[in-house]
């Protein structure tokens, strides 16, 4: 009888529906666990899981930035900023919760070891208004990094993570469509832009610098001898001459504090030069067409086609001083 009654049963197991049930399982080790079974089986057996790992994200993109986070460095339309590591650890701890808040206290958990005996406030400060720097944002009117009073704080824009296996697949794709595509040659842009010399980035700060240095010494030749400005002016202008003589006097003085400005923003490659060169290029383009008639204050002694000469390459200067900015900014960009 107990056999009889064992076959019965399996008998009715067999007879009934059975069904595949699946049950998945989301970790918050970024795995996924799956159990299946059958709903008419007397109890649910489970199939041997695969554990199917979350690919990272690699890269946090917002707006022309790029933070690339196994290099553990940020971009702006491909070229690298300079930021040190915790500032950029600080950026992508605010990438990874956009919109959220992000307190003081797990910023220092997560760039301060609890054994770590440091100033956290000064270093949070120092790290977050050197991200700010980079970002050209500001606390008073922020456009990406808000702070929270007496929290913390939060990122204002919109991010995009790309993850290691689509960037992979991005790749591959890219490399196959170019090998099965015949080559091409590539067409002219027609925007302005294309028509910038290439040259690299390092030459264009080069040659600007130089150039402001040259106004520099122009300012100083003038305003070391102001007796022989005064007489120079009265015997190129005649009548003319005394006024002449106040107006070269104080273009000196405000060029010589506007080209320092420029010849130090470049060499500490200040972020937002650009913006600031295209608000002062009106006025240095009247200051600059005015200095291009002073090699006539000389014209009695270095003969008047030299002078002429000297003149049309000063004309010029304001124009190749634009177009050294134009490189300098863009390829930085």
């Amino acid at each position: 009888m107990p056999q009889d009654g064992k076959q019965q049963n399996q008998q009715d197991d067999n007879d009934k529906p059975k069904h595949l049930l699946a049950m998945t399982i989301h970790s918050c080790l970024g795995y996924r666990l799956e159990v299946r079974g059958y709903s008419g089986s007397r109890r649910l057996q489970p199939i041997p899981c695969n554990l199917f790992p979350m690919e990272p994200v690699s890269k946090y993109k917002f707006d022309d930035f790029e933070a690339d986070v196994k290099a553990a460095e940020l971009r702006r339309n491909g070229a690298r900023l300079k930021l040190q590591l915790q500032p950029f650890q600080v950026l992508v701890a605010l990438l990874e919760h956009p919109r959220d808040v992000v307190t003081r206290e797990d910023l220092r958990l997560r760039l301060w070891p609890q054994d770590t005996f440091v100033d956290f406030d000064h270093g949070l400060n120092t790290a977050m208004a050197k991200l700010r720097d980079v970002l050209g944002d500001s606390a008073s009117n922020p456009r990406y990094i808000e702070t929270i009073a007496k929290r913390g704080y939060r990122f204002l824009g919109n991010v995009t993570a790309v993850q290691e296996q689509a960037r992979r697949a991005a790749a591959g794709a890219t490399t196959e469509a170019a090998a099965t595509t015949p080559a091409v040659r590539p067409a002219v842009p027609e925007s302005a832009d294309s028509e910038l010399p290439r040259a690299s980035r390092r030459t264009a700060r080069t040659l600007f610098t130089l150039s402001q240095t040259m106004y520099v010494i122009f300012y100083l030749c003038a305003l070391f001898r102001l007796d022989r400005l005064d007489d120079s002016a009265h015997v190129a202008w005649g009548r003319a001459g005394y006024p002449m003589f106040v107006a070269y006097l104080v273009t000196a003085l405000v060029g010589m504090v506007v080209r320092l400005y420029l010849i130090t923003a470049t060499a500490f490659d200040y972020h937002l030069l650009g913006q600031k060169y295209r608000v002062l290029f009106p006025f240095l383009f009247v200051l600059d067409m005015f200095w291009a008639l002073s090699p006539f204050l000389i014209a009695d002694r270095m003969g008047l086609g030299l002078a002429l000469g000297a003149t049309a390459a000063l004309i010029y200067m304001p124009f190749a001083q634009r177009v050294l900015m134009k490189m300098i900014t863009e390829t930085r960009a």
